[in-house]
């Protein structure tokens, strides 16, 4: 219970004297406002959350705390259930007492419970949106958006972000959208400050202002070896010495001389720098760097035995069994060793398992991709990036500061560390020409809107306001708010231009057949009813393709409609040709890609990608998780991921067709595929 102290601009809770940061958002909650609160990770911002949940609590109202992945919302549902609350859990994968006073959710689901079921709101205080800045993801930042703009008026809301340079410019924006007033709250100072370094072979750790000497050591170097510098650099004298990564797997070439990051692990772990955190930005770059730093004596003796005690306690307590699973083994091998890595292709259950050994101070080495950064409290005493460059979707490019920050302040841990230090490997181009001081100066990128309506939103807005309504809710978003520059011309120019991207959109789903002039057609009353993919459903189930299948067919179609291979060079090149049953899917799904196409939408619906379909077919009679990873040529942590959406799909589906032969064949489908590695809900509750 939170108590005034002597001073009234103090405030205890929780057994913590607040900061006056914290102390001004309690006072915001206190006063009926809404809050926006930036502040490094590791400040105390959950703590602010924490204080508006009870102050919800107390008054006999609820609070909802949503994430922007499943992982941070399965750990906040542990966090705040240790701390004796009665919490709810809907992730999708999930739902565990949807009615408890606090809820956590990601974001996803917020957004849709908005437009569904706006009346399981009512008795809602305050909703917790976590690293509020996903507003500027290029993909998902529409739902931070349309969450803010859509929920029930009398919904408060927190939102706590990292730091952004246009915070009071999107605080003014929220103001436009919610009724109650704002407290817009930053706070900059880190508990624990970071110390930034660069790292190059030739000039070995240094700081930012020695450059200059570094580049000479560098220009030196290159004259004395007679090298040549520029793109080709440090990696292609690396393939010169060790071979490609396929002559290296066959073992052709014989390595001789340190790799440049082997040089600054051996310095990290002489000056006794450890646990770190290195992150790669490829899933492969992770296992071949832990693979090659188990020779390192990381653990001593009785070190060991604790890992190998904590393993088996986390396998029992998972019911794992290492004997039957080598990338378990894989695991303990690296632990003992003091070693790991973790990305997203691994399977849920083993991310897990390195995650808790992690947090155990045991591995001392963890080479990860930058998913790891995302909200998972896990500091380390030192951050290493081996590139400051990582592709974007289009091109390798360098790093967004904001991005780079996110995964640099997992370093330094609280009660331990006096700093956390930060060092940045470069590439011979990146010595000569980086915008380091992008990295360095502490400044961000401001946010930017990604509203963008989907076609179920579409539908939702269009059977709620009209088309006129619909085109209003546009004028309220962000998107909107910040294209306010210019003159009248101009502005009137940017809201033209939205305003008839929104009508084509409309028109569109007038000419497949979603609505008319009356409002939703059946088409489109389905479509409503789904999350994620509702054109392609509700062209499948309008066109009758589902009807004929059997439960390993409709797995295989529902999977198909999410997957999208990652190799980008050649998709098709290890899949046959689909069958009847597969082109009659494709084909369905068609029809509404060729109107599409028809009005000169940019971006079409995704047709279906039968890369994994004969894996799929395998794991529904039976097959393991072996034949699993071999049928796909996928991770198989893609494909659990995958066949987890299938599942919370057609579940959905199943709830919209009603009784009848295809529900009964999809319910056979989700208990086929939903079993091991797949099911979210053992895990999650074993654990």
């Amino acid at each position: 219970m939170p108590s005034a102290g002597p001073d009234p601009r103090t405030l205890t809770f929780k057994g913590y004297t607040l900061n006056p940061f914290q102390v001004e958002a309690a006072r915001a909650i206190e006063a009926g406002k809404n809050v926006l609160l930036a502040a490094p990770t590791g400040s105390g911002k959950t703590l602010v959350a924490e204080y508006a949940i009870e102050h919800a609590v107390k008054q006999g109202k609820r609070a909802i705390y949503t994430s922007p992945i499943k992982a941070l919302s399965n750990q906040k549902f542990r966090d705040f259930k240790n701390d004796g609350l009665r919490v709810g859990l809907m992730t999708g994968d999930l739902t565990l007492d949807p009615d408890a006073p606090l809820v956590i959710m990601t974001t996803e689901i917020f957004r849709n419970a908005v437009f569904e079921d706006p009346e399981r709101f009512r008795d809602t205080d305050f909703a917790i949106f976590d690293e509020v800045h996903f507003v500027d993801d290029p993909e998902r930042g529409t739902v931070w958006e349309e969450s803010l703009i859509f929920a029930p008026e009398h919904v408060r809301f927190v939102g706590l972000s990292a730091t952004i340079a246009n915070l009071h410019e999107f605080g003014d924006w929220i103001r436009s959208v919610r009724r109650q007033d704002l407290a817009v709250i930053e706070h900059q100072q880190r508990p624990v400050p970071l110390s930034h370094r660069l790292f190059h072979p030739d000039a070995g750790v240094f700081q930012l202002e020695q450059r200059p000497r570094a580049i000479a050591f560098h220009e030196r170097a290159v004259a004395r070896d007679g090298r040549h510098g520029g793109r080709a650099g440090r990696r292609e004298r690396e393939r010169s010495r060790w071979g490609d990564k396929r002559e290296r797997a066959q073992g052709r070439r014989v390595a001789f001389g340190p790799r440049p990051y082997v040089q600054l692990l051996d310095e990290v772990q002489h000056r006794q720098l450890l646990p770190l955190l290195y992150f790669c930005f490829s899933r492969k770059e992770c296992e071949i760097k832990a693979e090659r730093s188990m020779g390192r004596r990381l653990l001593d003796r009785a070190e060991r035995l604790r890992v190998e005690a904590l393993f088996a306690d986390i396998c029992a307590r998972f019911e794992l069994d290492p004997a039957d699973d080598p990338g378990l083994r894989g695991i303990l091998g690296r632990a003992i060793a003091g070693v790991g890595y973790h990305h997203a292709g691994m399977l849920p259950i083993h991310k897990e398992v390195v995650e808790r050994l992690f947090t155990s101070g045991l591995l001392r080495m963890l080479f990860t991709t930058e998913t790891f950064a995302l909200g998972i409290n896990m500091p380390a005493r030192t951050v290493v990036f081996d590139l400051l460059r990582k592709f974007d979707g289009v091109q390798m490019d360098y790093m967004k500061a904001r991005d780079y920050l996110q995964m640099a302040g997992r370093a330094g841990r609280q009660g331990l560390d006096k700093s956390g230090l930060v060092i940045a490997i470069l590439e011979d181009e990146d010595l000569m020409a980086a915008p380091l001081s992008r990295f360095h100066s502490g400044k961000v990128e401001p946010i930017t809107s990604r509203f963008n309506l989907s076609y179920s939103t579409i539908l939702n807005l269009y059977d709620r306001l009209g088309s006129k309504g619909l085109l209003a809710a546009y004028d309220r978003s962000f998107a909107a708010f910040q294209s306010q520059t210019g003159t009248p011309a101009t502005r009137a120019k940017k809201r033209a231009a939205a305003h008839a991207a929104l009508a084509l959109r409309v028109q569109v789903l007038r000419d497949a057949g979603f609505l008319d002039d009356k409002g939703l057609l059946p088409r489109g009353k389905l479509a409503q009813r789904i999350n994620g993919y509702e054109i392609q459903v509700a062209e499948l189930l309008f066109s009758g393709v589902l009807e004929g299948m059997d439960m390993h067919q409709l797995a295989a179609t529902f999977t198909a409609l999410i997957h999208e291979d990652r190799r980008r060079a050649d998709p098709q090149g290890h899949r046959q040709s689909p069958g009847p049953g597969m082109q009659a899917v494709t084909e369905a799904v068609r029809r509404f890609v060729a109107i599409e196409t028809l009005h000169g939408i940019a971006n079409p619906i995704k047709e279906p990608d039968w890369g994994i379909a004969a894996a799929i077919d395998s794991w529904s009679r039976g097959g393991s998780i072996d034949d699993l990873e071999r049928l796909s040529r996928s991770d198989a942590g893609d494909v659990v991921r995958t066949l987890r959406m299938a599942i919370q799909m057609m579940r959905q589906v199943r709830q919209s067709v009603g009784k009848g032969q295809l529900a009964a064949r999809l319910e056979e489908a989700v208990v086929a595929v939903n079993r091991e590695d797949v099911d979210a809900k053992r895990q999650f509750e074993l654990g």
